[in-house]
């Protein structure tokens, strides 16, 4: 008779168990916050300047337009969106533009930090020129990206330049700019055609300031 009585109070205390493991299980679940994946590190190598017509001398003229870049899509932007907000950056010469302020209708924003490309994991909050009578990245030798050797005319990125970006949606990203010349030579003699611009950047898609 005792073991009549019994089955039922184990098997009661038997889904009890099993109902209290369920919900600590949901509340695990619940609690824990998803890892993000670290962003992704682009290379963009030898990105081509438009083609020019050339001068009275016969020598290579200026571009006709700047070369238009999407950081969010990864790919150049043709000059029939030039006035849209499908661009970030944009190059020509050893000019940078961003889509903000007189470059376009975009919210861009740029500041030239100084430090390792690694170390920038958070877009500053606030700082951001943009382009007008002068640009947002500013240019000259020494004063942005580069430097200009006037006895070898080669153009060389400064090392520990880091570009701080808003993009043209109010994204934000950092870029650091990595060669000049065709092909990256290690060490340009300014004979290479000039103008290729090969980059890393980081974009942050969420509209957060993480950069790592």
């Amino acid at each position: 008779m005792n073991h009549l009585f019994l089955r039922p109070a184990l098997a009661a205390l038997a889904f009890s168990s099993l109902g209290l493991t369920s919900s600590c299980n949901n509340d695990d679940d619940q609690q824990a916050d998803p890892v993000k994946p670290a962003l992704e590190t682009r290379t963009v190598s030898s990105l081509a300047p438009q083609p020019a017509a050339p001068s009275g001398t016969g020598q290579p003229g200026t571009p006709r337009h700047y070369t238009f870049y999407s950081l969010a899509e990864a790919r150049e932007v043709p000059y029939a969106d030039s006035a849209s907000t499908k661009w970030d950056v944009a190059f020509r010469g050893t000019t940078v533009l961003i889509n903000g302020g007189s470059s376009g209708p975009g919210q861009g924003g740029a500041q030239v930090k100084t430090g390792l490309f690694g170390e920038l994991t958070t877009a500053p909050a606030d700082g951001y020129a943009v382009d007008g009578p002068t640009k947002a990245i500013p240019t000259g030798s020494g004063n942005g990206w580069y430097t200009y050797n006037s006895a070898t005319h080669v153009i060389s990125p400064i090392a520990g330049r880091v570009l701080a970006l808003r993009t043209a949606t109010g994204k934000f990203a950092k870029l650091e700019i990595t060669n000049y010349y065709q092909g990256a030579p290690a060490t340009p003699t300014g004979t290479e055609p000039s103008g290729y611009y090969s980059f890393r950047y980081v974009y942050q898609p969420d509209g957060s300031k993480n950069l790592q």
